[in-house]
């Protein structure tokens, strides 16, 4: 019961709000001396993980190309290509984005989107573009917000898309879980074809969300710029 005292220590950490890979690094030491291990066993216990477990970190290589890429006016080309359609709002875009991500994760191409990749250097600035060329320079509150949203497209897409393959790790880890123990003869097939309605009812309802933002955008947005509009002429008025 005594190594479970590593658990206590990622809640302690969480919750004094230490960084998260200083928590997790100390825990496993402290798990590890608990058990019995020896400094130079736990140790190699990490190198072990890291190096079966190499391919997570792989994003990194994206880093240095998606910074190169931004550099030479990604971004500025993104809010460009978005500024010509006319009617395609903020939420209209994102709702698109998340049937995408989701239709490409089904197929078990995981990787074509993400933060990295994706979010920060395409999909928000047209997302963000999308709301200036109707709303004009948009506050901070908003800025932040349309970034958030579509960094929840991204992983909502992904999250409810990925289990309709019936290849991806979490379906083979269920199948396996439940066949070894419960003596079963589950089919990835089957987990995959019950994953469908599931990430339908998702689309449908993160959809009416993005498309809610839209109204709360306009509702909040016009009177902002309403009451800056009245302000400059006020301002205008007091200089004559």
């Amino acid at each position: 019961m005594i190594v479970l005292l590593g658990v206590v220590v990622v809640i302690a950490g969480f919750a004094t709000r230490r960084n998260p890979l200083l928590v997790v690094g100390v825990a496993g030491i402290a798990t590890g001396l608990l058990g019995g291990l020896s400094p130079r066993e736990v140790l190699a216990s990490f190198g072990e993980g890291f190096a079966s477990s190499r391919s997570v970190t792989i994003f990194v290589i994206t880093l240095p190309v998606i910074g190169l890429l931004e550099r030479y006016g990604l971004q500025e080309q993104a809010r460009r290509l978005i500024s010509r359609f006319t009617k395609l709002t903020t939420g209209r875009f994102l709702t698109l984005y998340l049937g995408l991500r989701q239709l490409t994760s089904a197929l078990g191409l995981t990787s074509l989107g993400g933060p990295a990749q994706t979010v920060r250097p395409l999909v928000a600035p047209m997302a963000e573009a999308a709301a200036e060329k109707k709303y004009g320079p948009l506050p901070e509150k908003w800025r932040e917000k349309v970034r958030s949203h579509s960094s929840g497209s991204d992983t909502v897409g992904l999250f409810f898309g990925e289990d309709c393959f019936l290849a991806i790790g979490s379906i083979l880890l269920i199948t396996g879980f439940v066949n070894t123990t419960y003596n079963q003869h589950l089919e990835p097939l089957h987990l995959a074809l019950w994953a469908i309605p599931t990430a339908v009812c998702a689309f449908f309802i993160h959809g009416a969300r993005l498309l809610r933002l839209d109204r709360q955008m306009a509702r909040e947005l016009k009177a902002v710029h309403a009451a800056g509009t009245a302000g400059s002429a006020d301002s205008k008025e007091t200089a004559k």
